[in-house]
């Protein structure tokens, strides 16, 4: 299953603040299936009414709209729905994310963009407690499934850990691999999920607008003697990966409450 990458030169959030607020309308409409695939948009005079806006900026959020294929204009006919194509994606179950993650490893590859050493950012020092003016390895991957990149990786992983595997096996293999050969003992990890907007330089990789929204996960990674020895930010395609939990309604009386439920053997699979 393969579905078309949005070229980055020519997506993009429309210029204008209102134009941008129309956009992001439209385009929940479409996405939740408010606007059908296959069926015809209101008409703009109608659009610009319903919305409080004036024609020319209605037309700025249907132009971005059209420049992702979402979709068409058709002379004589007005604006036709075209919803968004299906694309490979990634679940995980965040109750047993852990050993899924080595798992998406075999499942899916990667492209390293940079690599080098040098001192870590503030808040990463801070979350791995290690000095500002310690040397961490800082490696950027892309990680992609059939293909299409879902995720951007950014690792960091102290110099004396790091220099057990080089830049080409950082490359080809799971750094988890990577860190259990060089001898580290993984032992805890913790983990955080957010929002963010994809800047110009993650968009591109992504292949998604500048300022798209990008689910966010930051982890640190501890040895068997509490010290960090990887932190991980990553961004993911929400189109093409989701976290799941399954829970269940545990306790008596007004101590009822829901708990997860975890399922060592659920693996990541992909769709």
């Amino acid at each position: 299953m393969r579905a078309k990458l949005v070229d980055p030169a020519v997506s993009g959030l429309p210029e204008g603040g209102k134009a941008r607020r129309v956009y992001l309308q439209l385009l929940d409409g479409i996405t939740r299936g408010i606007y059908p695939d296959g069926t015809a948009l209101p008409a703009e005079q109608k659009l610009c009414v319903e919305l409080n806006v004036s024609r020319v900026t209605l037309r700025r959020a249907l132009d971005a709209l059209n420049g992702e294929g979402l979709i068409e204009r058709r002379a004589g006919a007005g604006t036709w729905v075209r919803a968004p194509k299906l694309k490979p994606s990634m679940a995980a179950d965040f109750t047993t994310l852990m050993p899924q993650v080595v798992q998406m490893g075999h499942e899916t590859t990667a492209r390293l963009l940079s690599f080098s050493y040098g001192a870590p950012p503030a808040t990463v020092a801070e979350a791995m407690k290690i000095s500002l003016t310690a040397h961490v390895q800082t490696a950027v991957r892309l990680r992609l499934i059939e293909g299409q990149p879902f995720s951007h990786l950014t690792t960091y992983v102290p110099e004396h850990i790091a220099q057990n595997y080089s830049e080409s096996e950082l490359a080809t293999s799971p750094l988890f691999r990577l860190l259990e050969r060089s001898g580290v003992e993984v032992e805890t990890a913790d983990q955080s999920v957010s929002a963010t907007l994809a800047s110009p330089d993650v968009a591109g990789h992504l292949g998604l607008s500048i300022g798209a929204p990008l689910l966010t996960l930051n982890r640190v990674v501890r040895d068997a003697q509490g010290r960090g020895v990887e932190y991980l930010a990553a961004l993911y395609r929400p189109d093409m990966f989701k976290l799941e939990m399954s829970l269940s309604r545990v306790g008596a009386g007004d101590a009822r409450h829901w708990e997860p439920v975890v399922n060592p053997t659920r693996a990541e699979t992909a769709k």
